[in-house]
């Protein structure tokens, strides 16, 4: 019988590194891809590359994307800060559409490598309040899937994983590390500099670090010295 396939979407931070290991405890063969999507921040894809080989992924693809060319995000414009502190509403490092196009960047793929799946490290709980981070879109993008899709039409339906959607960081955290992820190598981090150091004061350190901490767990991410 042949291996189920899947497409993990892999961004090279903790949730997409976890998510990936679940797939493959699952028994899915991965095809990694990850988005270069104009990000001010590109040591990610570095980490994205050590995470799809460590954790066994059949391949790792790029996709190129250039949401830069709209801006309107701290992570792809800038000329907008990354906050510092925590702000109500959704914050500035939203990037409109990205999970919506990365999810559509994944079904291309998954149409091509035969995949019955997509995996997304989506997460509802442990979030900054981005809406296309909800179970409601996952839900609604799987529909979209098969209705657009020529494997669906033709009775080959492709479902949209999440995983970790409804589990909290420390909950991800333990998932991760009882099946073998090496935390060290992912970059979560919204400002980290060239060698991957993060600056422990965004909203992606300060979920990731409380998710160690309810854990449990030492930290084995790598902070910048304090100016």
């Amino acid at each position: 019988m042949a291996q189920k396939r899947a497409v993990v979407l892999v961004s090279g931070g903790l949730d997409s590194a976890t998510v990936l290991a679940i797939a493959r405890a699952g028994g899915w063969s991965c095809h990694a891809l990850s988005v270069d999507y104009g990000q001010r921040h590109r040591v990610e894809l570095e980490a994205a590359a050590r995470v799809a080989k460590a954790l066994g992924a059949v391949e790792h693809r790029v996709a190129r994307v250039d949401l830069a060319a709209f801006g309107g995000s701290a992570l792809t414009d800038p000329g907008i800060a990354i906050p510092r502190e925590a702000s109500a509403g959704i914050p500035v490092t939203y990037v409109p559409a990205r999970n919506t196009v990365f999810l559509a960047l994944a079904l291309a793929h998954a149409e091509v490598v035969a995949a019955d799946a997509i995996f997304t490290g989506a997460n509802a709980v442990d979030y900054s309040g981005y809406p296309d981070c909800r179970p409601e879109f996952i839900a609604a993008f799987e529909r979209l899937a098969n209705l657009a899709t020529k494997r669906a039409v033709e009775g080959a339906p492709i479902t949209i994983e999440a995983p970790i959607v409804h589990m909290t960081k420390a909950q991800i955290v333990r998932r991760g590390r009882e099946l073998g992820v090496d935390y060290a190598m992912t970059v979560s981090c919204y400002d980290a500099d060239r060698e991957g150091r993060a600056c422990g004061a965004c909203d992606a350190c300060r979920f990731r670090r409380e998710g160690f901490r309810a854990a449990a767990l030492p930290d084995p991410t790598r902070y910048r010295p304090a100016p």
